[in-house]
């Protein structure tokens, strides 16, 4: 059973870092997308960052140079660090798994924008920038 579990988050001024970080277990894919998604409260969801398996990153452009994702094999987990935060990070962070040859290509992967519901997804955890 596949299981993924959020951490790291908390309440921060503008301009600090938080690094949140994903532990999966039984995710024993070879090909795979990974992605931390975050929603704010009456907004929607957003896929912020994703890597697959060949550790091939994409941003979206309100995150670019202040994001950076990145997994470790060897312990399961992936990684979001957050750099400079703005307020308008404000939200619920979670991370997401999708399985399969398919879904680790760059093309689908990479498509932030077009993202659906992946196959596995953690309860989140939150982040509170204040100004």
């Amino acid at each position: 059973q596949v299981q993924l579990v959020e951490s790291g988050g908390g309440s921060v001024q503008a301009g600090g870092s938080l690094t949140l970080t994903c532990a999966a277990s039984g995710f024993s894919y070879f090909y795979y997308c990974m992605v931390w998604f975050r929603q704010a409260p009456g907004k929607e969801r957003e896929a912020v960052a994703s890597i697959n398996s060949y550790d091939r990153t994409s941003y979206a452009d309100s995150v670019k140079g202040r994001f950076a994702i990145s997994k470790d094999d060897a312990k399961n987990t992936l990684t979001l660090q957050i750099d400079n935060l703005e307020p308008e990070d404000t939200a619920m962070y979670t991370c997401a798994a999708e399985p399969g040859q398919q879904y680790f290509s760059s093309r689908w992967c990479a498509d932030l924008s077009n993202l659906p519901d992946l196959r596995y997804r953690g309860q989140g955890t939150q982040v509170t920038v204040s100004s």
